[in-house]
C-alpha cells in the first residue's frame, strides 16, 4: 500500500520513501529525488539517457547481477519481475510516491511528468509510442536472444538454427529501421525522442557486446547507421550510457 500524503507540517514527502522496504537495503542520500535502480544494459540505460536528457535531479543505485540483487526481497517488493531498471519517484502523481518498473512505462512516465522528448502534437505522440512499442516487443527481444546464442551459453548449441532464426528477424528489423530512417535524422518529427532513446542501446550492444555486426551485416544499413552515430554523438546519451 502507498503512503498517504502528509501536509507540509508533517515534514516533505520525499521522507514517506522509507515506508518503501527496498530503500532499508539501498538507502536514499537524496530522498528528494527520482531514485533510479538500474545496471548499464540496453534497457538500464534507456532511462539513466532519458534522465540525463531531460535534467531531472535523480539518484542511481546498482543493482548488482553478480550478487544476486535483483533476486533480493528488498527489489523484488519494488519490481516482482526481478528486472532492471525500477524507479521510485517521491513526487508521483497527486504529490504521491509512485513506485514503477519496465522501462517503456518508465519512459512514458517521465514524458509525462517533464513534457520533454515527445512531440507536441498529439499524431506524431502516437507515432512516437508505436516505435517505443516497436523495440519493447520486437528489437530488445531479438536482439537479446541473438546476443545469447551468439556470445553466450547458446553459442555453444550444436543446432545453429535458433542463432540463423534470431541473425535473419535482427536482420528484418534493422531493414524496417533503415527504410523509416532514410532521409529522417530522428525516428518521429524530425526530433530526439524517447522513441530514439529506447532502441540507442539496443543496436550499440548489438554490434558491441553481442559481437554480432558482422553477423547481420550491420554497415549495410547506412540510415541506421548514421542515426546511431548521432544518437551516440549526444553528450547526454554518452553520460547516460555510463550509469550506474
Amino acid at each position: 500500500m502507498l503512503p498517504s500524503p502528509v501536509s507540509e507540517s508533517h515534514g516533505p514527502l520525499s521522507h514517506y520513501l522509507n515506508a518503501f522496504p527496498i530503500t532499508e537495503r539501498w538507502p536514499a542520500q537524496h530522498p528528494d529525488r527520482l531514485q533510479l535502480y538500474s545496471l548499464p544494459t540496453p534497457n538500464g540505460v534507456k532511462v539513466s539517457i532519458m534522465l540525463e536528457e531531460i535534467g531531472l535531479p535523480y539518484e542511481v543505485h546498482k543493482i548488482d547481477f553478480g550478487q544476486g540483487d535483483q533476486r533480493s526481497d528488498a527489489f523484488l517488493s519494488l519490481n516482482p519481475n526481478g528486472k532492471i531498471p525500477a524507479i521510485l519517484d517521491p513526487d508521483g502523481p497527486g504529490g504521491r510516491p509512485l513506485p514503477l518498473f519496465e522501462s517503456g512505462a518508465i519512459l512514458h512516465y517521465l514524458v509525462e511528468k517533464t513534457g520533454k522528448l515527445m512531440p507536441a502534437d498529439p499524431a506524431e505522440r502516437w507515432h512516437v509510442s508505436q516505435w517505443v512499442y516497436f523495440q519493447v516487443g520486437g528489437l530488445g527481444p531479438m536482439f537479446g536472444q541473438l546476443g545469447f546464442f551468439n556470445k553466450f551459453d547458446g553459442r555453444n548449441w550444436e543446432d545453429k538454427r535458433p542463432l540463423q532464426r534470431y541473425v535473419d528477424e535482427s536482420k528484418r528489423l534493422l531493414g524496417v529501421m533503415d527504410k523509416h530512417l532514410t532521409g529522417r535524422e530522428w525516428f518521429v518529427a524530425d526530433e530526439f525522442s524517447i522513441a530514439d532513446v529506447s532502441m540507442l542501446g539496443w543496436v550499440r550492444n548489438l554490434i558491441g557486446f553481442y559481437e554480432a555486426g558482422d553477423l547481420v551485416g550491420f554497415d549495410s544499413f547506412a540510415a541506421v547507421k548514421a542515426w546511431l552515430e548521432r544518437g551516440l554523438a549526444r553528450p547526454a546519451v554518452q553520460r547516460g550510457l555510463t550509469i550506474p
